[in-house]
């Protein structure tokens, strides 16, 4: 008897192959799109009405049943809030890594049992293999797509519950594939914005309830440059909107939210080697004596650190090279080599 997998498909052509290499793969396979935040009348971002469309053109090509879930509730607590609520704190928060684990990797994979699904399957460029008894996350084979680092806090468990048919192919070769299943979505676009967010972020957090205040931009001896319109329009190493003029440019160094205060500096200062992450997922326990590979966003190569652990799910990381713009609120992703080892959130900057 087949397994039963259910796709998460939200109109891209990486859950849509997703759904076709399965299929093809001799899976029983269903889709599912989330409802997860009102688009209104665009149809760009966040489960807009094109979107819903292609994923069930998709659906009906590949001849699989298809079912659309209404997490908006789940979408606005877990994920939205914690995004306005970490601005509101002076961080930078990553709303997909979020998504991830509470949306697709809780609640549907809770709902997809309830439709008899073995496993849930999504789009993502990752690798998931079986080492020994136990089931790991490593890089994929498109290493400019790959997309591990959104996983880093999975729970381990759920591991086994879970297919990434896409860990071994590139971009091109998925829309290939796409294409050879006669998919609507081949050539579609990729989105790279913030799904919810159809205009800009600032106004987003102003209509959830950020007002803008006057506040005041300093130096690092405290000496007032300029002011600004509220904190949590800044980030770590923005340049952009300080409308400081002081004869060289400057940089966002630090964030004191509880004063409305943005402090900047040269570039040099951006650069550090020590930090502290909170709320740490391993997948297996750290040797404290080894380097590893970390990540501190998504778009950073990663570079050689030591890990030492503090408080219970707190660790000290300590790269061996500074690097520019370590931010609190942003994932650091362990990984050894390919292999993912865990990660935390950066609670703090030495």
């Amino acid at each position: 008897m087949s397994k039963k997998v259910c796709v998460a498909m939200s109109g891209g052509v990486d859950s849509s192959t997703t759904a076709g290499i399965l299929k093809e793969s001799g899976f029983e396979v269903f889709g599912v799109f989330m409802k997860l935040w009102d688009s209104g009348k665009s149809d760009r971002g966040c489960c807009s009405l094109d979107d819903s469309n292609d994923a069930l053109r998709v659906a009906n090509k590949l001849e699989i049943p298809f079912y659309v879930l209404n997490f908006k509730k789940e979408f606005k607590e877990y994920v939205v809030d914690y995004f306005v609520s970490e601005y509101q704190r002076g961080r930078t928060p990553n709303p997909c890594i979020m998504c991830n684990r509470s949306i697709k990797f809780d609640f549907l994979l809770k709902k997809a049992k309830t439709f008899g699904a073995d496993y849930i399957a999504t789009g993502h460029y990752c690798k998931l293999e079986k080492v020994g008894d136990d089931f790991f996350l490593f890089k994929a084979a498109d290493k400019r797509k790959d997309q591990s680092y959104f996983l880093f806090n999975l729970d381990k468990p759920i591991l086994k519950e879970i297919l990434f048919p896409l860990g071994n192919f590139t971009k091109d070769q998925v829309r290939k594939k796409a294409s050879e299943f006669k998919l609507v979505t081949a050539e579609k676009r990729e989105s790279q914005e913030i799904c919810f967010i159809e205009k800009n972020y600032r106004d987003f957090l102003n209509e959830m309830g950020l007002k803008e205040k006057k506040g005041y931009i300093v130096d690092l001896k405290g000496r007032v440059l300029g002011t600004h319109k509220g904190y949590f329009n800044f980030t770590i190493g923005q340049r952009s909107g300080l409308n400081v003029a002081i004869g060289k440019p400057v940089y966002v160094s630090k964030i004191i939210p509880d004063e409305n205060l943005v402090i900047v500096g040269d570039d040099e200062n951006l650069y550090r080697t020590t930090f502290l992450i909170e709320n740490v997922n391993f997948f297996e326990t750290p040797d404290f004596s080894k380097e590893y590979d970390i990540k501190i966003r998504y778009s950073h190569r990663g570079e050689k650190a030591k890990i030492k652990k503090k408080e219970d799910k707190e660790y000290l990381v300590e790269f061996t090279i500074p690097q520019r713009g370590i931010t609190p609120g942003q994932a650091a992703v362990i990984y050894d080599s390919d292999k993912l080892v865990g990660g935390g959130w950066i609670k703090e900057v030495f």
